[in-house]
């Protein structure tokens, strides 16, 4: 009897011990398989593609960014009084802005590179037209005239605009950068 009882404990440990083992395989096969997946992801090569795309978005953020910068600096609003001067004449004045335009315009030049076509050719075009805006509006003055009655000039000329051409450009410049995301 000695060793039918030997024979019933053999089976009852090794039926309890495959019951076991059967149990723990189904709990964790899972997560060994999830395991066993993100191992595999990691082995495989990175698309060179999306690599380049995540190292330049930020360059391309950054772009985006300078020329929001830009349009606000030239916008005359802003410009006519962080240039403003007491006493300074209109021929004076019309110096100072066309060379912070054509200033601020030299500084983000490059950031061509980085934006698309159709938004550099608007923000170029802004330039050129507000550089052609301050000239005229000077062009309408007598040269004996104050540097104030140029900038009043120009913003009497801004009122008059059904759509500002700053804002306009700012909105394009926000639609571009919500294509990248």
């Amino acid at each position: 009897m000695n060793v039918q009882n030997f024979l019933t404990e053999v089976a009852t440990l090794a039926t309890g011990g495959i019951i076991t083992v059967a149990a723990g395989y189904y709990l964790f096969i899972n997560d060994l398989r999830r395991y066993l997946d993100t191992k595999h992801v990691e082995a495989k090569p990175s698309d060179p593609k999306k690599d380049e795309h995540l190292q330049i978005l930020p360059l391309r953020l950054q772009a985006y960014e300078r020329l929001i910068v830009f349009v606000d600096r030239i916008n005359p609003a802003n410009l006519l009084i962080r240039v403003h001067q007491q006493g300074i004449s209109v021929v004076g004045l019309q110096s100072v802005l066309l060379n912070e335009i054509r200033s601020e315009y030299q500084h983000n030049v490059a950031q061509q590179l980085y934006v698309s076509a159709q938004t550099w050719d608007v923000v170029r075009k802004l330039k050129d037209d507000t550089l052609t805006m301050v000239s005229n509006a000077a062009r309408g003055l007598p040269v004996d005239s104050a540097g104030v009655d140029l900038s009043r000039k120009i913003l009497q000329h801004m009122t008059d605009m059904s759509d500002n051409p700053y804002d306009l450009t700012l909105d394009l410049i926000k639609k571009d950068i919500h294509l990248l995301f």
